[in-house]
């Protein structure tokens, strides 16, 4: 089953999730192996989003996205 909001979508059946961060073109994506996710960078080099693999053992990282998220709603609120 996955469940999802506007900015994170979580895969049971894969344990993988993806928040994001912020809506733009995605230039590349840079893999971190060693931590099981991929981040999406947008054409200004800033992050649009995360995808995490196994996500269930690693709340660090998504800590860190929701993190970002939480910084970029707060900038463009102001």
């Amino acid at each position: 089953m996955t469940q999802a909001n506007s900015n994170v979508v979580y895969d049971r059946s894969t344990d993988t999730m993806y928040i994001t961060v912020r809506e733009g073109r995605v230039a590349h994506t840079i893999a971190h192996d060693d931590r099981d996710f991929a981040v999406d960078i947008g054409e200004d080099g800033n992050p649009l989003g995360y995808e995490i693999q196994f996500a269930s053992k690693h709340p660090d990282v998504i800590a860190e996205a929701l993190q970002l998220l939480q910084r970029d709603n707060q900038i463009a609120a102001e």
